[in-house]
């Protein structure tokens, strides 16, 4: 059985642990890896390394063993770890992502972390939503005798933002897996469900593709943030606010999507990797 060092980090209730390892475990390992019984338990986990002064790589991959293109948290994550390693300081790092590359910066006291997440993309085919070429915007999607309309984004991985007059822990349970899984999104997508507060302020709940539901999401924000600008209901820098927390995201002219929040540390140590 082998052992190797974790690093374990959450931000707002959204826990990744980092794996000290070149090659990542199998679908298998990681389902158990990410098991709250058999396992270190948490919403996924991240294998980074470096690939030059000041960039890195990371890998990110859900609780199903699914490997996911960017995360929010988790970009997030591993940047605060790279500076408690002594890897990084407060000049930007950029990390590369299989949604692409991000700009990441860590404040004097390291429990706070930014990302430019980059541009936020609404047509069909960047996301991928299914159908004709077009911007996914006030769409409709039917579930019985249930109507939902939503607005789809690409921040580099899939999103579905459904706007709501009231957030409802049930309902986002109920129709986050049935929206995650529905064969308009080929790739699965995540789910947000939004409730507009104010000019300055908006809420998510969040089912997240691999993971299910959430306490927080980096990228969701993003892509709830940028939809809610797109659509006029609230200005470009807005806090979003979700059960773990809030952050503080902001939407440029050219809508790239600027995140920043806290990260804390929960433990390190040795973990058996699974046979």
């Amino acid at each position: 059985m082998e052992l190797i060092r974790y690093a374990k980090y959450h931000a707002l209730g959204n826990a990744y642990t980092l794996l000290e390892i070149a090659t990542p475990p199998t679908k298998d390992q990681i389902r158990l890896l990410c098991h709250p019984q058999y396992g270190l338990g948490g919403d996924g986990l991240l294998i980074g390394r470096t690939v030059g002064d000041g960039q890195f790589a990371l890998r990110i991959f859900n609780p199903d063993g699914s490997e996911a293109e960017k995360s929010g948290n988790g970009l997030r994550i591993y940047a605060r770890y790279l500076a408690d390693e002594g890897q990084a300081g407060q000049e930007p790092i950029v990390i590369e992502t299989r949604g692409g590359a991000v700009l990441a910066t860590i404040d004097q006291e390291r429990d706070d972390v930014g990302i430019d997440m980059g541009r936020v993309n609404f047509y069909s085919e960047d996301i991928p939503v299914a159908g004709p070429s077009r911007e996914v915007i006030q769409e409709r999607l039917h579930f019985g005798g249930v109507e939902l309309v939503y607005s789809a984004a690409s921040i580099g991985n899939p999103h579905c933002v459904i706007r709501v007059k009231k957030l409802d822990e049930q309902f986002t349970r109920r129709f986050g897996p049935l929206i995650e899984n529905n064969p308009l999104f080929p790739n699965r997508t995540n789910v947000q469900f939004l409730e507009v507060i104010d000019r300055d302020s908006i809420a998510i709940q969040i089912w997240e593709r691999g993971a299910g539901y959430t306490l927080s999401s980096g990228s969701s924000s993003c892509a709830a943030a940028a939809v809610a600008v797109r659509l006029g209901l609230c200005q470009p820098e807005v806090t979003v606010h979700q059960p773990g927390g809030p952050l503080a995201v902001t939407i440029t002219r050219e809508f790239h999507a600027i995140l920043r929040g806290p990260v804390q540390f929960v433990s390190r140590g040795l973990v058996a990797i699974p046979d």
